[in-house]
């Protein structure tokens, strides 16, 4: 199952050729996955108060199909493909109507408040599905 997010593109988010500058896809998806994680019922701050755990951008493999331009209506579509014992991978798009735009396979790794690899939580394992 996926989740949708909705964002537009704003006159900040583009180049001089007008049309989104590369690195804001980046953060269109982690938009999309933090509405995505909340969506889960997993509060992020209070996963890293109770337990300093937080997740952490691993690996991003991108691709860039089509550009985006100022005032598009855009949606972020985040799947889970499979849970670790401390990571969790992802695979996001980013489409404009029934067209993609932008193509990312994404790997979260979990991380301890000294910042070293830490298993996932079961309730999280359980609630990401």
């Amino acid at each position: 199952m996926s989740h949708r997010f909705a964002l537009r593109v704003y006159y900040e988010d583009t180049d001089l050729a007008g049309i989104v500058y590369y690195a804001n896809y980046l953060k269109f998806i982690e938009r999309g996955r933090s509405e995505w994680v909340r969506g889960k019922g997993i509060d992020q701050g209070r996963l890293r108060d109770e337990t300093g755990i937080v997740f952490a951008v691993r690996r991003v493999e991108a691709d860039y199909l089509r550009p985006a331009r100022f005032d598009d209506l855009l949606e972020v579509e985040t799947r889970l493909v499979e849970t670790g014992g401390a990571r969790i991978m992802l695979d996001q798009e980013v489409w404009r109507d029934d067209e993609k735009l932008f193509a990312a396979r994404v790997v979260l790794v979990c991380l301890d408040a000294e910042g070293r690899a830490a298993r996932l939580p079961a309730d999280v394992r359980q609630r990401l599905g």
